[in-house]
């Protein structure tokens, strides 16, 4: 079925291929750009069509041209640095000149998104909430992972599992609540599980969109909380063939970094790849000293090949994530408190690790292995005056975890994912101001067990979702909306297992003999509708409201469904529940925004109800105690209830004058999260909060951006920044599930320059940042690691691991400019 399924959606991208009858005329789009000020022209300003990706610089005398370009209506951004954004709809069929004039700000929220969007739009007009940060942001600001880069961000969080491995989390949201995409496609590589992260490599992705509240209208399942859109770099200008070269050592865990890209472009055939690799050691922290079971190893490949042209674009795209990560435990010496490790499946007595296990880079016999393969490709096909869009995608994901220290050959958990994943969109032509889109997406997926160890079964899903988008622009007023239908059919057969006469441990077996059934068999079909509307207006230049209202849908993911066993690397025996029904929200969003010369702001409310939400609780026994199901692990199982989430985010940005170069940036996220019961029935004290949610806390930095070059040096910024974190005391202290958090503050600081040559090129740029550098020691109660203690009541006071302490990252970026284009 599964090539059937396939090489159908192969066919419809084939017809949809355009050939000159149907497309429409090539034409081209060229001018000047020049500074508002000054009259003087602008080298360098990026001109970019975001729904067709592809663009040019402005050359040496202002000038710029784009070839190949559909005859119609496009958006075309055009932006600099330090100069006001501008984002303009050109009508190519009757504009193929135009002139553009910056005007010098320091402060710039013309945006564009393409998440969640029909298309490319500005992200003042949409009423859904949508942060952003770009690579720059990301240069600037260490981050340990590429989930690490976003957590800054208002209403965004991460549950973590040590420094490499990240979950986000919206509004209080996470795991299969939120959609992860890479470049658009659904990255499929078992979101359930605690202890592995994304699996995507930082250095690949040039900016990172994120939508705060439900998106299931345009993505389906999986989308309910929000969705995280990462996305790989733009296609380089017409005539350029260019890269990097990245290098990078961070001190706390002697994590060492080297990544190199080549792109080029050349009569709209444009290519591109990026190879990366790292290592680092155990992580360190005030009390715990290195942390054991943190390092790992990562390797990691992109590439892609594709054409621009008259009739719109085609990109094929291929990336490997490759990756050994160590298994923390929390382990410990009772006397010592030194951390141990198992050396034999027994496990009747753990040895100390020590100093030189502590501080090598060599991955121990208990890791993980996790590897991601993906190839896809994108592609948008002018039609007459209508759009189509068709993405389609193969990934394999494949997670070992080598949990037998007398066998490290045979892996403990081996789950074999495999996803096809399927996007089209048709966009209709534009009827008195109405713009329409009309898609359907979803997903085949199988997977397969092949370890000794099995937490869920053996199953495939497909699921698909046809939708419809309208949009309209009345004056000041933005206003769209949609509507989608959801059905995604589980099914999995029976398994049983044996004890294999080689290895000892169990294996699946098709002999039902005397075999041991660890699974049911179980096939369920889910099904909702769900839907968005809301409007944006603005009132002038300065200040604009935005309102939504939208209902999201999510299907139980297989391990809610049917869990049924150790779930390695976690400590845990998870128990699913087959009985669980879809989760459906309704979220309420009011935000507001305004910007001046020197000051902007803005504040978002929202309220979301979900339905059937779905939580994990830990089991406890008659004797209110730990309930054992396999020793050394303790049992947990999944309860669903009612739920409500409401919070706000604010951020305010100062520049004060005269000094437009100093930035003051500061934000706030509340969230406030109930558990309402089932059917009304009132839940103790201990049990009203929501668990993982993230406590009140702010964030803020100052900002120097110097104007002026200085020597060698351009760019140069130095900046300071402060997080405060509330005490989290509304944890979900039922059946000891979760403990309260204490609150703490953090210091981070930065600095960077870009360093030119004597002809003012720029050979390289340097970026020096630190987290935490006052070495505060403190637990985020987002840390999975909070809870791995063998021995919690050890007179200390401490319980668990606490979060990773100082941290000084240096990273230097070579620019690689292989083919500089032609005059325009």
């Amino acid at each position: 079925m599964k090539h059937l399924f396939f090489s159908i959606l192969m066919f419809v991208s084939f017809l949809a291929f355009p050939d000159s009858k149907t497309s429409l005329g090539k034409t081209s789009l060229s001018g000047k750009i020049s500074d508002k000020t000054t009259g003087e022209a602008l080298i360098g300003v990026y001109i970019y069509i975001p729904d067709l990706k592809t663009g040019t610089a402005s050359n040496l005398d202002g000038t710029y041209k784009i070839d190949n370009l559909p005859q119609t209506k496009v958006l075309v951004k055009v932006s600099a640095l330090g100069y006001k954004t501008i984002l303009e709809t050109i009508d190519l069929a009757l504009t193929t000149k135009r002139d553009f004039v910056l005007e010098e700000s320091t402060i710039d929220i013309q945006e564009v998104v393409i998440t969640g969007m029909s298309k490319s739009t500005e992200i003042k007009r949409d009423p859904v909430p949508i942060v952003a940060i770009d690579r720059k942001e990301m240069d600037q600001n260490l981050s340990t992972n590429v989930i690490d880069a976003i957590a800054k961000l208002p209403g965004v969080s991460e549950v973590t599992t040590g420094p490499n491995v990240s979950k986000p989390f919206i509004r209080g949201l996470g795991y299969n609540r939120v959609l992860t995409l890479f470049d658009g496609v659904r990255q499929e590589g078992q979101q359930w599980g605690d202890e592995h992260g994304i699996e995507v490599d930082d250095n690949a992705v040039d900016r990172i969109e994120v939508v705060k509240g439900p998106a299931s209208l345009t993505y389906g399942s999986d989308a309910l909380a929000g969705v995280v859109n990462l996305l790989p770099p733009l296609p380089v200008p017409e005539g350029t063939v260019k890269g990097d070269v990245v290098t990078n050592y961070q001190s706390n865990n002697g994590l060492y970094e080297g990544s190199g890209s080549l792109a080029g472009n050349t009569n709209g055939l444009i290519w591109g790849g990026r190879t990366t690799y790292k290592e680092a050691t155990n992580y360190q922290d005030k009390y715990d000293g290195r942390v054991y079971g943190t390092g790992f190893h990562e390797g990691d490949a992109n590439a892609y090949v594709g054409l621009n042209k008259q009739w719109g674009y085609s990109h094929l795209n291929f990336t490997a994530f490759d990756a050994l990560q160590e298994i923390p435990d929390g382990s410990r010496d009772s006397a010592t408190r030194q951390f141990t490790k198992q050396i034999t499946e027994a496990d009747l007595f753990r040895p100390i690790v020590s100093p030189s296990e502590l501080n090598s880079y060599q991955i121990p016999v208990l890791h993980q292995h996790v590897q991601h393969y993906r190839i896809y490709s994108t592609s948008n096909f002018i039609v007459g005056k209508s759009k189509l869009a068709v993405t389609l995608g193969y990934q394999q994901s494949i997670r070992q975890e080598y949990s037998h220290p007398q066998a490290p050959d045979i892996a403990g958990l081996d789950l074999f994912l495999q996803s096809y994943t399927y996007d089209l969109k048709y966009y209709l032509p534009e009827y008195n101001g109405w713009e329409t889109t009309l898609g359907l997406n979803g997903m085949y997926q199988t997977n397969k067990n092949e370890g000794t160890e099995f937490i869920i079964p053996d199953y495939s899903l497909f699921d698909f979702g046809p939708f419809a988008l309208v949009k309209r622009s009345i004056g000041k007023l933005d206003l769209s909306g949609g509507v989608r239908y959801d059905q995604r059919s589980f099914n999995n057969s029976e398994m049983y297992t044996k004890t294999n006469p080689v290895t000892g441990f169990d294996m699946q077996t098709a002999d039902t003999t005397g075999a041991k059934r660890v699974f049911s068999g179980y096939a369920h079909t889910f099904s909702g509708v769900s839907g968005s509307f809301g409007g944006s207006y603005n009132f002038s230049d300065n200040f604009l409201i935005k309102t939504n209202i939208a209902r999201g849908y999510r299907a139980p993911n297989i391990a809610e469904l049917s869990a049924n066993g150790v779930h390695p690397g976690t400590d845990i025996y998870q128990i699913g529940n087959a009985n669980f029904q879809p989760e459906f929200s309704l979220q309420e969003d009011l935000g507001a925004y305004f910007s001046s010369k020197h000051i902007s702001g803005d504040i978002d409310f929202f309220n979301n109800d979900i339905q059937n939400y779905i939580y994990n609780q830990k089991v406890l026994n008659h004797h209110g105690t730990d309930s054992i199901i396999v020793p050394g692990n303790e049992t947990f199982q999944y309860q669903a209830a009612h739920a409500e989430l409401y919070g706000c985010e604010f951020s305010l940005d100062i520049h004060p004058h005269p000094w437009d170069w100093l930035h003051f940036e500061n934000s706030l996220s509340i969230i406030y999260a109930l558990n309402k019961g089932v059917n009304g029935t009132p839940v103790s004290d201990s049990a009203k909060y929501l668990p993982l949610i993230p406590p009140l806390h702010t964030n803020s930095e100052l900002r120097a951006n110097i104007p002026k070059k200085w020597k060698y040096f351009s760019s140069i910024y130095v900046k300071v920044g402060m997080q405060c974190w509330a005490a989290q005391d509304r944890a979900y202290l039922a059946y000891n599930t979760e403990t309260k958090t204490p609150g703490y503050t953090l210091f981070d600081a930065g600095l960077g320059a870009d360093v030119n040559g004597r002809k003012g090129k720029k050979l390289f740029s340097i970026h020096i940042a630190g987290t935490n550098i006052t070495d505060v020691a403190y637990q985020s109660n987002m840390s999975r690691l909070k809870y791995m203690d063998n021995y919690p009541d050890n007179g200390t006071g401490r319980s668990g691991i606490y979060n990773m302490g100082r941290n000084i990252s240096f990273k230097l970026i070579v620019p690689l400019d292989l083919r500089k284009p032609k005059a325009a």
